[in-house]
């Protein structure tokens, strides 16, 4: 009978492993809320439904197309080819696809972009009305950059300039450093020559022809997918496509689209870079692994192992990290994509000055102590429930989720063949998934990413130092692997929660106050506090909390200013409470809630986010950052070194000597107020000077004004409120902000600076500012102003002189301190053209205060205006606004008279007015960097 038992028990097993292997092969749930289907032609097209922005769409073609596919003398043709669809179609000649889209609102950079990278190319219209046939329109333009480009001589030529700033642009001393890192980091393989910005030897020279047969040889419909995502009818949309793109021919004898691998290495490669703008170290070490489908349970219960495995890893790291004795600033750990068929496994260090050594030995002892042991119990369930709270508040806001990050998706199943899951049901799935997880499982993860194989070590060093040496990193790997000395991981923390030790007596609401205008609630608190509350559930699941006070830096003395830049750095990494920053991280897994302080020039304010169910333990942070805020001396020291540090890296880097010498020359040396970041002001931050700013800054919660938005009910609300917020003890002291901002050397600074630079650009800083009464017509017609200017600059610097690849204008108006209206410029170009540009953006600022506007741009401006003011209701954050500017300073945003009515009514005479009073009234300075020219030999 015994052995019958046994052979039963040994069946059952089995058959237990049986069908648990089974489920693991069982294919994910797709998202059947999107359509997907295939032309005859080969294209693919995906249609998504949904309300996120109501009344609009938007519209993307994925390309299987980047610049992996160039051949040695086409190296940068597929980013060129991505900027000249915007510069011609059949249907939209020359600017005709940006001025279509402007006219009906959309913004040249922000709704309407794309982008090239190694092996795709993706171009977007967001968040384009749906009305007046601009579904037609936008379908149109897919159809025209599928295979319509016009490609004319003359708007190559006109582009290569572009092109050119925009390489300009992008070089500096960690781009030469990144291009020199390439070859190890793909071991040799193509992708170390297809960077996709391409080079300028064939950039500026290419034959027309080139470019031409790149494009039919690659934009074709069998590598093409379209997404329509939006307020849209499926069935509808589904039909034009079909009638649209139908019609493309398919290429016969198509040239193969082939994925590149990247080989294997035994040895591990090792790379040490050094840049004489570059004066701080960084390690990556880096192990290369295959990238695996993601179509069953089974490979989503590796993607929930690896998920867990790296995050207990990299809280281990990050509390490393807060102890000042340590030998690196900071550290991470990700599996991220290096190419189609290639992740890495990636440990990034950044050392302490003169530690490398230490610091890689350091961190990486943390990686070799979990491959040797795994991880902790208490750590695994932690790393659980986060997933799990992640998972739940996906699914709260599904329905919210953006179009592009519905476009991600689309593109990962297009590109790659992902599963678009279906949230819900893949939860079900992970939820037993995670229950079975254990130690080993993931043990067996941690020691699958630390393999001997295919492993790269790139060194960023710095010139004068001990840089960590390939000979020097193998023998500290060596002896890690091999070491005896290591030991588990151990914490303790257990039975206690985030109150622990703070006694609470709660307060009451002494009255309410509704108000119908803007759908508000006042809460009047017995402690004096008062609290505007708006419940807003357009974005499921979400709330948000700000607290504002007067006062704010203005009212600190100038020897206290160094101290008050980090009073807020200084109590996020100090935790808060009973807890130090680590143990607070780990009393808050499975939450959704966040708060953080910020310090002001004229402010203190108070910021919280959380989900539904966590609004008490935001709150719960809101009362402890009052009432039992934390500072902690070894976080202090662990600031310093970052401080050091920060004042040792940009001692050489080109852009920070930029910022000090404008500070300089419109401020001077000894302005206490705006002082330059070295090594005196460094030494003149204080432990004790920040605890007492914080104590006096944040110290009576009765000066604060509350706003709470989102997706919370009254009734939840109210009793929270009585206790973390009422129950704080108040002194009912009141404080106004002061007015000492500093003022420039003088009403007019025009001057050119000459700095040291390896690749010679030069950077223009140009800024008008006038003070003049606030209104709320002034704050629009500055804004309108400043997006004219960005039209005609564009046209002017850009396109027309091919001067700046994103030449920036743009205008506002300042309510506090000083009410006052700006203008700014600025832009990078070629120094021998720095002169010319400057000329034509002060002409081109002239003409509108003569009146030389034109209609076409204020009307793609007010079309804009309209168009995202509209929009931006479908957030909570519109609402937050609302409130907010209603209770602070009276004004009513949903009130046509503020805002519609202005815009649709202004003329170009109202914003010739306010460009001349800015222009004709007001300061302003013309600062250029310019390259130092180097000495004659």
């Amino acid at each position: 009978m015994k052995q019958i038992i046994v052979s039963l028990l040994v069946f059952v097993s089995s058959l237990m492993v049986k069908a648990q292997e089974n489920s693991l092969n069982e294919a994910l749930p797709t998202d059947k809320s999107i359509v997907k289907g295939v032309l005859p032609n080969g294209m693919t097209y995906y249609i998504k439904k949904t309300d996120v922005v109501k009344g609009a769409a938007s519209y993307y073609i994925i390309q299987n197309v980047g610049s992996i596919l160039e051949n040695d003398d086409q190296q940068g043709l597929a980013h060129f080819l991505e900027h000249m669809a915007f510069n011609g179609t059949e249907s939209f000649p020359g600017k005709g696809i940006l001025n279509t889209l402007q006219k009906n609102g959309a913004v040249f950079g922000k709704d309407i972009n794309a982008y090239t990278s190694f092996d795709e190319t993706v171009y977007n219209m967001n968040n384009i009305p749906t009305k007046d046939g601009l579904v037609d329109v936008c379908l149109t333009v897919l159809r025209d950059w599928s295979n319509k480009l016009l490609l004319t001589n003359e708007e190559i030529d006109a582009e290569r300039g572009v092109i050119k700033e925009e390489w300009r642009t992008r070089q500096n001393g960690q781009m030469r450093l990144f291009e020199k890192s390439v070859p190890v980091s793909y071991n040799n393989s193509k992708y170390a020559q297809r960077m996709p910005i391409g080079l300028m030897s064939v950039v500026e020279k290419f034959d027309y022809k080139a470019l031409r047969d790149f494009y039919h040889d690659w934009y074709r419909t069998d590598l093409q997918a379209i997404a329509i995502i939006g307020d849209i009818d499926v069935k509808e949309v589904e039909k034009k496509i079909q009638e649209k793109f139908s019609g493309i021919q398919a290429v016969k004898n198509a040239k193969q689209r082939f994925v590149v691998d990247i080989p294997g290495n035994e040895k591990m490669q090792y790379v040490l870079g050094t840049d004489p703008e570059i004066s701080s170290a960084s390690i990556s070490l880096g192990i290369r692994h295959n990238v695996l489908k993601e179509e069953t349970a089974g490979d989503l219960k590796r993607g929930l192992l690896e998920s867990i495995a790296l995050s207990i890893l990299s809280e281990r790291i990050s509390e490393l990290a807060q102890q000042p004795t340590v030998s690196f600033l900071g550290a991470r750990v990700v599996n991220s994509p290096l190419s189609r068929t290639k992740k890495v496994f990636n440990i990034a260090i950044t050392p302490k000055p003169n530690q490398q050594q230490e610091a890689f030995s350091q961190v990486l002892t943390e990686i070799i102590r979990a491959v040797k042991f795994g991880y902790t119990a208490s750590e695994i369930e932690r790393a659980k429930e986060n997933i799990k709270t992640a998972y739940e508040n996906q699914i709260a806001a599904k329905n919210q989720k953006s179009h592009a990050s519905i476009e991600n998706q689309i593109q990962e199943n297009f590109l790659t063949n992902a599963v678009i899951t279906d949230i819900d049901k893949e939860y079900g799935i992970a939820k037993e998934l995670l229950a079975g997880i254990t130690n080993e499982a993931l043990h067996a993860t941690i020691k699958g990413f630390y393999t001997k194989e295919n492993r790269f070590l790139i060194v960023t060093g710095v010139e004068g130092q001990q840089n960590l040496s390939e000979d020097e990193a193998n023998k500290i790997i060596t002896a890690l692997e091999n070491s005896s000395s290591i030991e588990p991981y151990k914490e303790e923390l257990a039975g206690k929660t985030l109150l622990s030790g703070v006694e609470i007596k709660p307060g009451t609401i002494i009255a309410v106050k509704a108000d119908k205008k803007t759908g508000a609630a006042t809460f009047y608190l017995s402690n004096g506090v008062k609290v505007h509350y708006k419940f807003v559930n357009k974005e499921k699941n979400q709330v948000s909390l700000n607290a504002i006070s007067n006062g704010g830096v203005s009212l600190l003395k100038d020897a206290d200013l160094p101290s008050a830049d980090f009073v807020s750095n200084l109590a996020q990494m100090s935790g808060l409470g009973a807890f130090n920053a680590t143990e607070l991280k780990k009393i808050m897994a499975g939450k959704t809630a966040g708060v953080s302080i910020g310090l002001s020039d004229i402010n203190e304010s108070v910021s919280g986010r959380s989900n539904t169910k966590d609004v008490e333990t935001m709150l719960q942070l809101i009362h402890l950052h009052f009432v039992r805020p934390r500072f902690d001396a070894e976080s202090f020291k662990v600031m310093q070194s970052n401080i050091n540090n920060y004042i040792v890296r940009r001692s050489k880097d080109v852009g920070e000597k930029m910022r000090d010498s404008l500070t300089l020359a419109l401020y001077g040396k000894n302005n206490p107020r705006e002082a330059l970041f070295n090594q005196d002001y460094a030494d003149a931050v204080s432990f004790e000077k920040i605890k007492q700013i914080y104590k006096e800054r944040f110290a009576d919660i009765s000066d604060f004004e509350f706003f709470i938005v989102g997706d919370v009910e009254e009734a939840q609300l109210k009793p929270l409120l009585e206790k973390y917020i009422a129950g704080i003890k108040t002194e009912n002291k009141k404080e106004k902000y002061l007015d000492n901002e500093s003022e420039w050397l003088s009403a007019r600074i025009d001057k050119d600076i000459f700095i040291e630079m390896k690749d010679p650009k030069a950077v223009v800083n140009m800024v008008y500012r006038k003070e003049m009464p606030y209104s709320i017509k002034n704050t629009i017609y500055s804004s309108v102003l400043g997006k004219i200017l960005q039209l005609r600059i564009t046209a002017t610097v850009r396109e027309a002189e091919g001067g700046a690849y994103s030449p920036s204008a743009s205008a506002g108006f300042s309510r506090e301190p000083k009410s006052r209206a700006f203008v700014s410029f600025s832009f990078d170009c070629n120094p021998d053209m720095a002169d010319k540009l400057v000329a034509i953006v002060n002409e081109e600022f002239k003409k509108i205060t003569e009146g030389n506007i034109n209609d076409e741009d204020l009307n793609k401006i007010r079309t804009n205006l309209l168009k995202e003011k509209e929009q931006s209701k479908d957030k909570n954050s519109y609402d937050m606004q609302l409130i907010t500017k209603y209770y602070r300073y009276g004004e009513d945003i949903n009130d046509p008279k503020n805002f519609e009515d202005i815009v649709n009514k202004m003329t170009k005479k109202d914003i010739q007015l306010i460009a001349a009073e800015i222009l004709k009234g007001g300061k302003s300075y013309e600062i250029v960097f310019k390259p130092k020219p180097k000495p004659k030999v």
